[in-house]
């Protein structure tokens, strides 16, 4: 197994350099306070999640009796994770949280999902769970709930896939009739639960789409429940079963050490579960959690790449290869600059969303480009991140094939975030036809502003680098009126086919914006640098140009792609 690195320099660069989230005023933390915090988290990761990553990949999951057993080396991770408090960072004070900016939040929950995704899903499912319970739920809910949520003792899921459904959402066929005092009896079966069941928890919460009845068809007509695995007193104690049952696990090319469950409500007996949030709103309230569902599948894919390509790097300079260390391999150096520019652009794409999370409490419009960050940060670092994951094991030839460094692992686990939450292609077509044509380009058209200005005050040595940026802000716009041009037309099939490779061309657009304005900021810093902050410096200026080099250059190919193929795909035989 290699061995745990971080690029912690990076990290703090970002927050406290780039993002200064020091300067949120209403968590009252300094640039020291945000280091200290980091460097605590990084050795819990270090000594009890990473640790865990490998036996629970080797021995997974046990479906006893309806019941899911884990691996024992998550046990003490798990226990940790909540009695230290870390499970509370970030949550509001008032329900026992301790609020810290989201992208130092983000930072930490992504150092350890890049150490053990499969585990740190359970405790992040249940935080998704918990704030739309805590947001949208009864004061029964808050008060009986949230509590033992907050302490561990409690998980929670999201339940909306079920089978012959899929993306589909609005097709399911899952029942919740009214039995008085606000209770509903529901029934149906649900696949693909990441963290259904397990004995991580004492009782599992869930959230569940169904159809009350009078309920239209599609997804207008579906509202969400809150579901527990065991039935919750009045007084808040547990109760008897509710006979939510886990009837079968998922046995999955990777994160064997997460429970993905068919769970059948309501077919043993009877399964009640309340309302939260107005009937026939479930989509709207169960996007509160697949919004952040997605940017942790994003996460996962950035965590997962920027962890393959450390323990790369570790690699690369110990094994020799005639006669010299590989990395002064010409095709291998290539490689490596390649997976940290990535890495390093997915890190500062998904902290700058984070950041404006923060920014939204103060400025209502910016939730119009965190809705467009979104998608990109959910496709296009699940996508990057498995690639990532691909050329750290090509540079560990066969023992990269091997399990001996774990390194295939991650190629196995990041591969499902392209997948889950709503595939990438889904996330294309929202990106496109609800983040784009629907807000009339306004979102959009603030961020290439920004974007613009940025590129006009790059410094001079990097002018190729803004010669090539220009021509991709050139060849964008005509991009959007190509496709602006098929939505007046109605020429739908047009615009679909085409939008996963607007995603990806607007995605790398952003992480190479996100990495230019790191690189501005090194060349201001670096001829005052020394030693290991200089090397540093000099390093992101290198991303940047590595990145434009390697990737952003790509979007002008992309976009003759777009804009030159004037067939409609379903037109033609296959």
């Amino acid at each position: 197994m290699g061995k745990y690195r971080v690029d912690i320099r990076d990290v703090e660069f970002n927050l406290t350099e780039m993002l200064k989230v020091q300067g949120w005023q209403k968590y009252g933390l300094e640039d020291q306070d945000i280091k200290g915090i980091l460097t605590e988290y990084v050795k819990f990761v270090e000594n009890e999640v990473f640790p865990s990553r490998e036996p629970s990949d080797l021995i997974g999951l046990k479906h006893v009796d309806g019941k899911v057993i884990v691996p024992e080396a998550l046990r003490a991770p798990q226990k940790s994770f909540y009695d230290n408090g870390w499970f509370a960072l970030g949550m509001p004070e008032d329900i026992g949280g301790t609020p810290v900016p989201e992208a130092l939040y983000v930072s930490c929950m992504s150092l350890a999902t890049g150490a053990n995704c499969a585990w740190m899903m359970y405790p992040g499912l249940s935080r998704a769970a918990l704030n739309v319970i805590n947001l949208k739920g009864s004061e029964f809910m808050k008060t009986h709930i949230v509590p033992p949520m907050m302490s561990g003792a409690w998980g929670g899921t999201m339940c909306l896939t079920e089978a012959g459904a899929g993306s589909d959402v609005g097709a399911l066929r899952s029942t919740a009739k009214p039995l008085g005092n606000g209770k509903y009896s529901i029934q149906g079966t649900k696949i693909f639960i990441s963290s259904g069941e397990s004995d991580l928890y004492e009782n599992n919460i869930h959230l569940v789409l169904a159809r009350t009845p009078g309920g239209a068809e599609g997804t207008k007509g579906i509202s969400l429940f809150v579901v527990p695995r065991f039935r919750i007193n009045d007084d808040g104690s547990m109760g008897a079963s509710n006979n939510v049952v886990c009837s079968k696990l998922e046995h999955k090319m990777g994160i064997h050490a997460s429970a993905t469950c068919e769970l059948q409500f309501g077919v043993t007996g009877e399964s009640e579960g309340w309302l939260i949030g107005d009937e026939f709103e479930g989509m709207s309230t169960m996007f509160i959690m697949m919004n952040e569902a997605r940017l942790y599948c994003g996460i996962q894919g950035e965590a997962q790449g920027n962890l393959a390509y450390m323990m790369t790097d570790t690699y690369v300079k110990e094994r020799i290869q005639f006669g010299k260390e590989i990395i002064h391999h010409p095709d291998v150096r290539r490689s490596m600059l390649r997976m940290r520019a990535m890495s390093r652009g997915m890190r500062a794409l998904c902290l700058y969303t984070a950041n404006l999370f923060d920014a939204a409490h103060e400025n209502k419009e910016i939730e119009g480009l965190i809705g467009l960050l979104t998608p990109i940060c959910k496709a296009y670092c699940s996508e990057n991140g498995f690639n990532v994951s691909v050329e750290a094991l090509q540079s560990h030839g066969g023992y990269g094939y091997c399990s001996e460094y774990g390194i295939e692992q991650f190629v196995r686990d990041t591969k499902i975030a392209t997948i889950y939450e709503g595939t990438n292609a889904i996330q294309a077509i929202d990106f496109v036809m609800r983040k784009i044509l629907k807000d009339g380009g306004k979102s959009l058209t603030a961020l290439t502003t920004q974007m613009v200005a940025s590129v006009q005050k790059l410094d001079p040595q990097f002018k190729r680098e803004q010669e090539l940026f220009g021509k991709v802000l050139m060849s964008a716009q005509t991009t959007m009126q190509k496709i602006s041009e098929w939505a007046k037309a109605g020429q739908h099939n047009m615009i679909l086919q085409n939008c996963t490779d607007f995603l990806n061309f607007a995605s790398q657009m952003v992480v190479a914006w996100r990495l230019l304005e790191s690189a501005q900021m090194a060349a201001q810093k670096v001829g005052t640098a020394s030693g290991d902050d200089k090397a540093y410096y000099e390093s992101k200026m290198v991303d940047f140009k590595v990145y434009c080099s390697q990737f952003l250059v790509h979007n002008l190919s992309i976009a003759k792609t777009i804009t030159d193929f004037s067939e409609d795909m379903c037109s033609l035989e296959i």
